[in-house]
């Protein structure tokens, strides 16, 4: 066997015995070692099955509970050699399966999210691509309900790739996709969110996309704010795109609402509220309200108060109203001004003069 041949054996031969012995310390200490890093940083109760080494050098963690907040059925990642001899923890396909996140709101709004308490200069890792594979997250609300209004966020799957350590001027790829279920298992609706991302040069296009929900999933948090009628049936189709570039982000929202179906209750006298009015008002004559709005802002502050979204939306649903034919207008007009006398004044203090 010619010499060269021989040392690459050698080299082969210690390397595999390297491993090996890696593998081996690895099983028997690093899980225990990660759980008192979570316990001693999180302040909650953390358990981890097993980690596991495999060529070409990937490391895997299964079965992880963090308290009552997540567990993970597997995370699995390579971590970059090269960057970890100068002191930077960089990773390449960091996959997360199966994630359960539950989330809890007490009735004084705080969330059950632990407070980090690390000691000293904090790890920094950088992932340069993320997948996360069938993930479930379960939010439930004590505040809008004592006994917690629950919504289920299942099918959860992310994919992010073109991440650039340090952070350059780079589009990263995102592309999202989740389906909302009652904790019965009824689905009602559908997300998706995909796109890309330049985050230093303050650019993006991206489009996000809401599907079949139903909204009345969601009456303890609108209630009469859209309709004074109790909703018994809803549904939401809904198409926004995001572009910014040099941080003006501008949202333009296709939004349609349809199967308007009340439950039928005793005749109330209504309340003098054009915004709690609005569905009455502005749908067309098949009961359907179809709405397309714009929303500028800043990409890496964006904000909306209350009072400008209901100013935007009334505006768009006005709009609405001139699409109609002459006589449905009259008739709907004439209806407003016999129901609602005091809608002029209303109109006056949210659009001014």
């Amino acid at each position: 066997m010619p010499k060269k041949f021989k040392v690459l054996f050698l080299i082969c031969a210690i390397f595999l015995v390297i491993f090996i012995i890696a593998g081996i310390l690895t099983g028997v200490y690093a899980p225990k070692i990660v759980e008192d890093q979570i316990q001693q940083n999180l302040k909650v109760k953390a358990s981890l099955g097993k980690i596991s080494l495999s060529l070409p050098f990937t490391i895997t963690l299964e079965k992880l509970e963090i308290g009552d907040l997540a567990s993970i059925k597997k995370i699995s990642f390579s971590p970059n050699l090269i960057a970890l001899i100068f002191g930077k923890v960089v990773i390449h396909g960091l996959t997360i399966t199966e994630p359960v996140i539950n989330l809890v709101q007490s009735s004084d709004g705080k969330l059950n999210l632990p407070v980090l308490e690390q000691k000293g200069k904090p790890l920094e890792i950088y992932p340069t691509s993320l997948n996360v594979r069938d993930g479930k997250i379960i939010f439930t609300d004590r505040k809008v309900s004592p006994g917690g209004y629950q919504v289920i966020v299942n099918k959860l799957n992310i994919k992010v790739s073109k991440v650039s350590l340090p952070i350059t001027s780079l589009a990263t790829n995102f592309d999202l996709s989740a389906r909302l279920n009652t904790p019965a298992g009824k689905v009602f609706g559908d997300i998706t969110f995909s796109g890309w991302l330049d985050y230093l040069a303050k650019n993006m296009d991206a489009k996000l996309e809401v599907s079949g929900l139903d909204v009345t999933n969601f009456a303890p948090y609108y209630g009469n704010f859209i309709s004074n009628k109790k909703l018994s049936s809803a549904r939401l189709d809904l198409g926004s795109t995001f572009k910014a570039k040099n941080n003006d982000l501008q949202i333009i929202t296709d939004f349609n609402l349809s199967n308007l179906v009340y439950e039928k209750t005793e005749e109330q006298q209504p309340e003098l509220n054009l915004v709690k009015n609005a569905l009455d008002i502005f749908t067309d004559s098949d009961g359907n309200l179809h709405l397309v709005f714009n929303i500028n802002t800043k990409l890496d502050n964006p904000a909306l108060s209350q009072e400008k979204l209901k100013k935007i939306i009334l505006k768009a649903a006005m709009k609405n109203l001139s699409n109609q034919s002459p006589q449905q207008l009259v008739d709907k007009v004439t209806g407003i001004i016999d129901k609602y006398k005091e809608y002029g004044k209303e109109l006056k203090a949210i659009f001014g003069k």
